[in-house]
């Protein structure tokens, strides 16, 4: 299924699938957005899957938004998962 990046209320709503075939053009869209603003929120809700390259994208764009010092939000079902890897993951 194809990604789809839709904006609200300054939220990203994300849709589809982040794997292997879309992680790559869903990290660059994202960082380019990250650079233009003071954060970046983003929500999962209708992300129906998320492979090992998705949450490699993830994990970039969480530490970027560290680098340079920019709030970086994931909201909606399953963004526990995310950050229980993201914390598993700084703790390694």
């Amino acid at each position: 299924m194809a990604l789809k990046i839709t904006e609200q209320n300054g939220t990203f709503l994300i849709e589809g699938t982040i794997n292997t075939t879309t992680a790559m053009n869903f990290q660059n869209h994202l960082e380019a957005i990250l650079n233009r603003r003071n954060m970046l929120t983003i929500d999962i809700e209708n992300v129906t899957e998320i492979d090992a390259s998705g949450m490699k994208a993830l994990r970039a764009l969480y530490g970027n938004a560290l680098i340079y010092n920019r709030p970086f939000y994931i909201i909606g079902t399953g963004c526990k998962e995310i950050y229980d890897d993201f914390t598993f993951t700084d703790a390694a």
